[in-house]
């Protein structure tokens, strides 16, 4: 090996520039006792999901999308070089979905505890993650508050059909994890729910901005309101964004793409915008299928989006 000239270890062999360093450089594993400013793991389940989805495959295509971008951002003048603790990816059962939303609330209930970061990032998997991980996140940290992106409101019954991508919010209501008034759901797609469920969305005092009161309100304008009155009523808050959110043309790889959707650059600045409140401490990312995704487009915003929470952490 040693004689054979221009050979480098597998996977080593790859451009770089000596004065440039990648964002994917900044995962760190995490290790007992070990403390950072940001942690990242992976929910790989995507079973629940109402349509086929191969969204567990989706944490390490966001990681490997995160190697597309460099740590310096021109617009703050800053280098983000705060290393991101990588909790690995919670281990799942090949055939059991309860016992793996079982898990996954396990797992995350762990990891909390750990309060080995200030800020966490849990990649999907398809949006039942999110009971697990918000459940576990307001057991831990106290009264949560929870910013969902989102076409559609996932407050869907579970008689028809269990614990499935489309219920999560539902069962944290009837749960009691959060409460109605502490959840805003943005980017609410017409032509996409059920009127029943945007009923119990009013019924529970969800606050819901469609995709036209994103034209009409702004979206600078509604998360003002929105986090004005969440850091009166809670201790901590949660974002959690589904990529579908996304216009079709932004986000190829979602299973349930579809027209009339958010651009990609009004939800990166709302991710940055919301990211400099201190009371945000948690991003989940779901619904991303690489296995369908066109030259990793939805990979790659999910992974700018992590990096726009980072930016936001660095506004003093």
């Amino acid at each position: 090996m040693s004689n054979i000239r221009h050979l480098k270890p597998a996977g080593k062999a790859i451009f770089k520039d000596r004065y440039t360093k990648k964002v994917k450089e900044l995962l760190t594993g995490w290790e007992n006792e070990k403390k950072g400013k940001f942690g990242l793991v992976g929910l790989p389940l995507s079973k629940p999901s109402i349509s086929h989805s191969g969204a567990s495959f989706a944490p390490e295509a966001i990681r490997d999308a995160m190697q597309s971008y460099s740590t310096y951002s021109g617009e703050l003048g800053v280098d983000l070089l705060d290393p991101i603790l990588d909790f690995g990816d919670l281990e799942m059962n090949p055939t059991e979905i309860v016992e793996n939303q079982r898990r996954l609330y396990e797992g995350m209930t762990d990891i909390f505890a750990t309060e080995a970061v200030e800020n966490w990032f849990m990649l999907g998997g398809d949006h039942s993650i999110s009971y697990s991980s918000i459940k576990a996140f307001s057991e831990h940290y106290g009264k949560v508050g929870v910013i969902q992106f989102d076409a559609h409101h996932d407050l869907r019954n579970t008689e028809d059909g269990g614990p499935t991508n489309g219920t999560p919010f539902r069962r944290l209501l009837e749960d009691h994890s959060i409460s109605g008034e502490n959840l805003a759901q943005i980017g609410i797609r017409d032509f996409t729910n059920a009127k029943a469920y945007h009923d119990y969305a009013k019924e529970q005092g969800v606050s819901v901005y469609s995709m036209a009161d994103i034209r009409y309100i702004t979206m600078t304008n509604i998360l003002a309101r929105e986090l004005r009155k969440l850091e009166e009523r809670v201790d901590v808050i949660y974002i959690s964004l589904d990529m579908d959110v996304l216009d079709q043309a932004f986000a190829p790889g979602c299973p349930a793409i579809g027209p009339g959707g958010m651009d990609s650059n009004t939800l990166l600045e709302a991710i940055f915008q919301v990211a400099k409140h201190p009371k945000v401490m948690a991003i989940d990312i779901v619904e991303i299928d690489p296995t369908i995704d066109i030259r990793n487009m939805t990979s790659r915003v999910a992974a700018y989006a992590i990096i726009q929470f980072m930016k936001g952490k660095n506004v003093k």
